[in-house]
Order: structure tokens, then sequence, then C-alpha cells
């Protein structure tokens, strides 16, 4: 009864919310976002857009109208999808693998780490990509890893081919733009002694044959499993532990309203889940004096999604998103 209670109280405040929007000014919205995101749909597909358009516009106005939030939605490139839409387009995380995997333990054990951290400062990351609207995000958080782990032991970094991947790992257990998972990407890179560039590999956003024509110009030696406190999973030791050492992959939940249309500040609460379903990059953490602490979060939606063109913050202590459940990072 409290769920229904609860779900007929939103109900209410987004059709609330809605009333004070007209159609025109719905329209005029639409229009702006037509034009600034170069949309284009078949006739029979416009007045479905346009709807979803105008339920996403309500939601995030209510979202943004509540009192205490601390991050914000707003109009994206994606605020024409529905929510089961967006994620069967732009997540890609599959937890089940085909085959064992070789990964050794990380302890949940205490470190000695500095009140903040980002290695993008330090030079370890390389800009925001997009996967478009293919299941590949577990290929950019490998790629992530993998750039930042040979930077910090070679002091070259290098943007990686997130293709190769999509394309050469499928013995290892992934299925290009259908998903996959980083440890297997991790795998393949061992097996096949070797990533190339994105230059030598680029990025189609399809499935394609393997190509054996590059050189690699990045390898490592093993990958580790973070191993995380079950008993406690809101426990950021461990991670905060793994993140010493460089960019650590990450899986979250990311196929609500919040994540879909974020645009700024700390995600925090139950608004994002814990069923992991997409690939990321942990970057660093810090500290905000009204949101509070925070990890810094790389995405692969690109530069116009998100705040700090392309990055989320989750907030700490709280296993937002469910990012303590999964995560593991590269050894050069």
């Amino acid at each position: 009864m409290k769920v229904l209670a609860v779900l007929s109280f939103l109900l209410f405040a987004v059709m609330a919310n809605a009333a004070y929007v007209t159609e025109r000014q719905y329209q005029r919205e639409f229009s702006r976002f037509v034009k600034t995101y170069s949309k284009k749909y078949a006739t029979d597909d416009f007045f479905n857009r346009y709807e979803l358009f105008k339920a996403n516009l309500d939601l995030i106005e209510l979202h943004n109208s509540q009192a205490g939030i601390t991050s914000t939605m707003g109009v994206n490139q994606f605020t024409d999808m529905s929510s089961a839409e967006f994620a069967s387009k732009m997540n890609g995380y599959k937890p089940a693998a085909k085959k064992s995997r070789k990964a050794a333990k990380q302890s949940n054990s205490m470190v000695d780490a500095p009140a903040t951290l980002d290695w993008r400062t330090k030079g370890a990351v390389t800009p925001v990509k997009d996967q478009a609207q293919c299941g590949s995000c577990w290929s950019f958080s490998a790629t992530g890893s993998i750039e930042g782990a040979w930077f910090l032991a070679k002091g070259n970094l290098t943007s990686l081919s997130e293709q190769q991947l999509m394309d050469c790992s499928h013995p290892e257990g992934d299925d290009s733009c259908e998903g996959g998972l980083m440890d297997d990407a991790f795998q393949f890179v061992i097996d096949n002694k070797g990533i190339c560039s994105e230059a030598s590999y680029p990025y189609k956003a399809v499935d394609e044959k393997c190509k054996k024509t590059c050189k690699s110009v990045a390898t490592i030696s093993s990958f580790v499993d973070v191993d995380f406190d079950q008993s406690n999973p809101n426990n950021d030791t461990a991670l905060m532990a793994a993140l010493q050492y460089g960019p650590v992959s990450i899986a979250i939940e990311a196929d609500q309203p919040i994540f879909q249309m974020y645009t700024g500040g700390v995600i925090t609460g139950p608004t994002c889940g814990t069923n992991l379903d997409h690939g990321v990059l942990l970057v660093g953490y810090g500290t905000d004096s009204k949101l509070g602490d925070y990890w810094i979060v790389k995405n692969s939606w690109g530069q116009a999604w998100g705040i700090e063109s392309g990055y989320v913050r989750l907030a700490r202590g709280q296993n937002e998103c469910g990012m303590n459940s999964a995560a593991s990072y590269p050894v050069v």
C-alpha cells in the first residue's frame, strides 16, 4: 500500500506540474531540442518522440523542483527516449561470462589515501568518448582503465581501440554492441598480447569481423577484481584503495531517468538503483562543501552529456548506483 501511495503521489505531482506548461511551451522546447541535437524522425515516429519528450520534460521539472535535491536533470540528446529504449541502446554491461577468468583479488583493506584525487589532472585519462547507440560501454570502460595503467607505467597516454575489443574478444565472452564485461576485455588483451590504438582501429559503433592488421601499442600482464565487504555494501575502503593505483573500471545501474538526463550535482539516494547494466570508469573523488563526498566517474555518452563534458558525480559511502558491486583494474 505504501508503494501505491508513493506512486499515486508522484503521478499527481507530475500532472500538477505539467498543468503549468502549455502545449505551446512544449512545442517551443521540442523545436529547440530538435534543432540543438540535429534530430531527424520518420513521419510516423515524430509524434511518438514528441510525447516522450513531453513526459521526460515533466520528469525533469518535477525532479528539479524538489527541495533538498543534490543533482539536477535537464534536456539532453536522450530526452526523446523512453527509459526502456534508452537502456537497450546505451547500456551493455553483462556480468555473466562464457569463460572463467583468472583475476587476482584485492582485499578490503585500509589505505592511507589523500583527501582528494583526480587522475585527469595527472594526465592518465583520455577525453570522453561516445559509444553512440551501441551496447559497447564495457569496451570504453576497459580501454579507459588500460589507458590509465599504461600511462602510469610507461608515461605514454594513448587512446586505445574499443572496436578491436568489440570485434575480437568474442572467445573471451564479449558480444560487441550486444554487451560485454570489462574483465573479459582485459583477458583478451592478455591473450592477444596487446591492444591497438584508436587511430589504427577506429570506432564504428557496429558489429564487425575481427581485423588483425593493426599493431599493438599497449598491453597488460593481469587484472584485479576488487573484493568488497559483502556484509556492508556501502563500505568504500576497497574501492578507495584500488583507485590509488589508477583509474578503475566499475559497473553501475544507469537505466533510470536521473542518469539518462543528468546535468549536474551529486547523484545520491535510491534514484538510480543497483541492478548493474552499464560499464564506466572511476577516475577520482572529492568533496563539495554543500553536497558532500563524491566519486568522479567518466561516462561514454559523449561530451554533451552530464557535467564537466561527459562526467558524473556519485555520492561516496552509499554504494550509489551499485558501484561497489563490481570493479576491476588492469596491471601492466
